[in-house]
């Protein structure tokens, strides 16, 4: 998991709301979008901050949906 991602939550105070798995997920999905590792990708500004917490809401609302449909499920 990125070292980067992690004190970028804490700054912006999104940290407590993730999961380990989220914060890989977040990983991911920036890797996806700037097609370098995430730290990389954070340190050479490649990713706004508003762009980052985009990304995390996504996260976020993924794993809202995946549990209500687990819900729905049972």
């Amino acid at each position: 998991m990125s070292r980067k991602v992690r004190e970028w939550l804490r700054e912006l105070e999104l940290y407590e709301r993730t999961t380990h798995q989220d914060r890989v997920d977040i990983d991911m999905e920036i890797e996806r979008r700037t097609g370098k590792y995430c730290d990389h990708a954070i340190e050479e500004k490649r990713i706004t901050e508003k762009e980052f917490r985009e990304i995390v809401e996504l996260i976020l609302k993924r794993k809202k949906k995946k549990k209500q449909e687990a819900v729905m499920v049972v």
